[in-house]
């Protein structure tokens, strides 16, 4: 058997020479061969491997809440266009620059049913395909159909919307074709880190799929299917997403049924769980799952931009945080987490209907708002809804001392 010398001193010199040169001469009698990624040493004797650790890796992910298209913006879309369709870009022109992740998600409250339906409002929605491209041209790359509103337009129209998404380089989940559709669960490679997608409806308004038809949604009821969603998706991925359309509308209070839902989520493998439904804001939490995770929850994102007549449907909210990727501890870590308010403005008589971020909305814009022709509405009760429901070290708000008359 041969003896194995290792000469610390003379591997340090040859390692620093290797960072010069891809093969030079070895004084013990081989030769040195360096990579990126490894470093082997030959020798007459034995080799010695060295594997370099992969750097971090980082993705920037938002998601944002109900994307409600009633009448009044459809109509101003089609006034505003050039070519006889539909002109979103000035409804949502003013928020471009906060769906700026590498990950944008949203939850499409709205059916878009490819055309085959003409757009409608409240209560059965259809939103043209111009919508889409708008959302598609903002930035987003995920959305969600897993709400009460998907079939308001029948099979046809869950079909037709799919048929939309189709082409589009998205993540398209909530909503499926058949069984094995459902099961395909939906994944996403962004930087390196693998994400999977899942999306769960407490209800469907009323309307239920037809027993003859393939067709499959998800409900909160189901706990045996979400539970096989949610793990399965865990085997796939990195990071499971669940999207989950729950809770009762126009209240900032979670329920009982939000919080256990969210920890049984928690515990069969979720890591950011996205809520929406009520149409206002309600708070975030991280829980522990029964495995020691971190999970990231926030029970309702409110309204993302919608005509509706309550001023507390007119504050939503964008997430916005960063997902890392550690291969030297193998983990992964959700950190740098921000609410970002936005309002959604429009002036009297559902006239240019648009969405704001906070820091750029003023006094005189909220005194001027067309809901208060329903509904309390101004600066200071803006200031208060968010304190009062959103945790403040999420919470951004920035220039509101420039804009208070005391200290924020």
């Amino acid at each position: 058997m041969k003896k194995i010398r290792i000469i610390s001193v003379v591997i340090s010199a040859l390692l620093i020479l290797s960072a010069c040169s891809k093969n030079i001469e070895n004084t013990c009698g081989g030769e040195i061969e360096t990579t990126s990624e490894t470093t082997v040493i030959t020798t007459e004797e034995t080799v010695i491997t060295t594997e370099a650790i992969p750097e971090d890796i980082t993705v920037r992910v938002t998601a944002a809440g109900d994307n409600l298209i009633h009448s009044s913006i459809y109509n101003q879309a089609h006034n505003r266009s050039e070519d006889g369709t539909y002109d979103f870009e000035y409804a949502y022109e003013n928020i471009r620059t906060l769906i700026c992740g590498d990950l944008n998600i949203l939850n499409q409250e709205t059916p878009i049913c490819n055309d085959i339906f003409e757009p409608s409002t409240y209560p059965c929605f259809n939103s043209p395909i111009q919508l889409g491209d708008e959302m598609l041209s903002l930035g987003f790359n995920a959305f969600c159909h897993a709400n009460n509103h998907i079939l308001d337009k029948g099979m046809k129209g869950v079909e037709a919307t799919l048929d939309y998404w189709s082409d589009k380089d998205a993540v398209v989940y909530g909503a499926y074709r058949n069984e094995d559709d459902m099961n395909n669960i939906r994944t996403r490679n962004v930087n390196g880190i693998n994400f999977s997608f899942v999306g769960f409806t407490e209800h469907t308004n009323g309307i239920r799929i037809p027993e003859d038809s393939d067709i499959k949604v998800i409900y909160t009821s189901d706990l045996e299917t979400i539970e096989k969603q949610i793990k399965s998706a865990r085997l796939q991925s990195d990071v499971v997403v669940v999207s989950v359309h729950w809770g009762v509308e126009n209240s900032h209070i979670i329920t009982d049924a939000q919080r256990e839902l969210a920890q049984k989520m928690a515990d069969w493998g979720a890591d950011i769980i996205i809520g929406t439904h009520p149409h206002v804001i309600q708070n975030m939490d991280e829980l522990t799952s029964s495995d020691g995770r971190n999970v990231l929850v926030v029970y309702s994102l409110g309204n993302f931009i919608s005509a509706q007549n309550v001023g507390n449907r007119m504050i939503g909210g964008v997430l916005d945080f960063n997902v890392t990727k550690s291969f030297k501890n193998d983990s992964i870590t959700i950190d740098e987490i921000k609410f970002i308010p936005v309002i959604t403005h429009y002036d009297y008589g559902y006239s240019n209907i648009r969405v704001y971020p906070f820091s750029e909305y003023t006094r005189e814009m909220a005194s001027s708002h067309g809901v208060r022709s329903n509904s309390h509405f101004d600066y200071d009760f803006i200031l208060e809804t968010l304190r009062n429901n959103v945790d403040e070290k999420y919470l951004v708000l920035d220039n509101i001392e420039e804009k208070t008359d005391v200290a924020a």
